[in-house]
């Protein structure tokens, strides 16, 4: 007997937020099937319900996590700015962004799970230049990189206020490219 889609549909969500937090915790090796599926209250069996192999649960959680991050950002690129070079981003257990979280895992991975990584990076940095959809903008790319680069950084020291003037140095960086950016697109 199959489950009613509404069912399916909840319990795929559950898998995705356990891989999305563990995955983001521990990278793609640190984290196995059977943790996965303990960490969201299942079976391993019901795993390949959903998913192939854990690689393809790796790429679906990245754009999973992006999804979720996405729909909590304000709508202006300040705002977005501020809140993701913060610290509450960077301590931040669930929902926490792929882009800069898994920056060093997914250089070791696989092309799937590569261009998936570098459609979510496209999709911010057009976002940043004002242009979602289009082609990122050198502005955009260099105010991403920053932002990606410094929640990266501060998040592998281990000094606490060594971090929180990374993440500032970054989030006024990130600022001033945005507003020069805009007041060149306005000339």
């Amino acid at each position: 007997m199959a489950w009613p889609s509404e069912r399916r549909s909840e319990s795929r969500d559950r898998i995705l937020l356990s891989a999305e937090r563990l995955f983001t915790e521990r990278g793609f090796d640190g984290v196995s099937i059977d943790q996965v599926m303990q960490d969201a209250g299942m079976t391993r069996g019901a795993f390949y319900a959903h998913f192939k192999s854990k690689r393809e649960l790796y790429a679906e959680a990245i754009s999973s996590a992006a999804k979720r991050m996405e729909a909590r950002h304000p709508a202006s690129t300040d705002e977005l700015i501020r809140r993701y070079l913060s610290i509450q981003h960077l301590e931040s257990k669930a929902g926490s962004c792929p882009l800069a979280f898994l920056v060093s895992d997914i250089g070791q991975r696989d092309t799937q799970i590569r261009e998936t990584y570098t459609r979510i990076f496209n999709v911010l940095a057009g976002k940043l230049g004002g242009e979602p959809g289009s082609e990122p903008d050198d502005a955009a790319l260099r105010t991403l990189v920053l932002m990606v680069g410094g929640v990266a950084v501060a998040r592998a020291i281990n000094d606490a206020d060594l971090a929180e003037r990374v993440l500032e140095a970054c989030r006024e960086g990130a600022l001033d490219q945005c507003a020069s950016s805009a007041e060149q697109r306005l000339q």
